[in-house]
């Protein structure tokens, strides 16, 4: 019951703290460019004004427009609850895997791709295609980049990973892992449309990926995923910290090592996006024959991850 309870209160913390983390990073990018910027707590009041509004559809969606919001946000909460954020003893610890993680975030990628292309727009189309692009370097280089840890671990389960490199803090300064931190933070950065990769402050330019894609969206459906948006951006945060800097993750169901760890996470959150918020400020937005170029090199980091974890055992 204990470990159940923990998963509830896991999830509910991912729900809630994602629209916030947005807000979070568009205060701080704000404040780099000496804007005052709307408050952190901004995307809720969107959210909430967006689920009071009404849905208004193409006449020639078919089902699958419908559908598609409900998996995309479906599909990145349960993938947000696999990822050990606060301890790493959780009964969904037995299905909290690098490959189940993986498909479930590629599961609402083909989804929001198929719902881009199912009203017929030129937008969508195109962001689709984009979409797709990118999710063809950015999904496997994922895989890779974890699966360096994973050869560490000798396990693809993400609770003994973190279990591992919380046994072994040594191994967190091996360079499989700082290649495979640069390879998944690159993969990030474009799977969340951050910059230079993709522009998240626009709707109108002609270069827009996600955007493009869920123009044609507006009432609860567009809530549903700009929420999910929100949790892919908290996902791939936590891996990034709880994976590589696991240092505070509760190994007991202890509440001193959950209030601890409900801290470190929220440090890691804010560390991460000071990063990203300094790093928009400073880069433009790539050419978009350009962006395949930067996946590749991501791709070629976690490569070169897998090759230094499997040559270090």
């Amino acid at each position: 019951m204990t470990g159940w309870a923990i998963e509830l209160a896991q999830a509910a913390l991912v729900l809630a703290l994602a629209p916030g983390l947005v807000g979070v990073v568009r205060w701080l990018k704000a404040r780099l460019q000496s804007r005052r910027g709307a408050p952190p707590w901004q995307p809720y009041y969107e959210l909430r004004k967006l689920f009071g509004k009404d849905v208004i559809v193409s006449s020639n969606a078919s089902w699958l427009f419908r559908l598609a919001p409900y998996v995309v946000f479906a599909s990145t909460a349960v993938a947000a609850c696999l990822v050990p954020s606060l301890a790493v003893t959780r009964p969904l610890d037995a299905v909290g895997d690098l490959l189940v993680l993986v498909y479930l975030l590629l599961l609402g990628t083909v989804f929001l791709s198929l719902a881009g292309l199912d009203p017929g727009s030129a937008f969508g189309g195109m962001g689709s295609s984009r979409e797709m692009t990118v999710a063809a370097l950015a999904e496997p280089t994922v895989a890779l980049a974890i699966f360096a840890l994973a050869l560490s671990a000798g396990s693809t389960n993400l609770g003994q990973i973190v279990g591992r490199t919380l046994a072994d803090p040594a191994a967190a300064l091996s360079p499989g892992h700082l290649l495979a931190f640069a390879a998944l933070f690159v993969v990030m950065l474009a799977e969340t449309g951050r910059l230079p990769v993709d522009n998240p402050a626009t709707h109108l330019e002609l270069t827009m990926i996600h955007e493009a894609m869920v123009l044609e969206y507006s009432g609860r459906y567009l809530a549903l995923i700009e929420w999910a948006a929100a949790l892919k951006l908290l996902v791939f945060f936590a891996l990034l910290g709880n994976l590589f800097v696991p240092w505070g993750v509760a190994a007991v169901a202890a509440p001193a090592a959950l209030v601890l760890a409900l801290g470190s996470l929220l440090l890691k959150l804010a560390v991460i996006a000071l990063v990203v918020a300094v790093l928009e400020t400073r880069v433009a937005k790539l050419r978009l024959f350009r962006v395949p170029e930067l996946l590749s090199v991501s791709f070629v980091l976690a490569l070169l991850a897998v090759t230094s974890s499997f040559l270090g055992r």
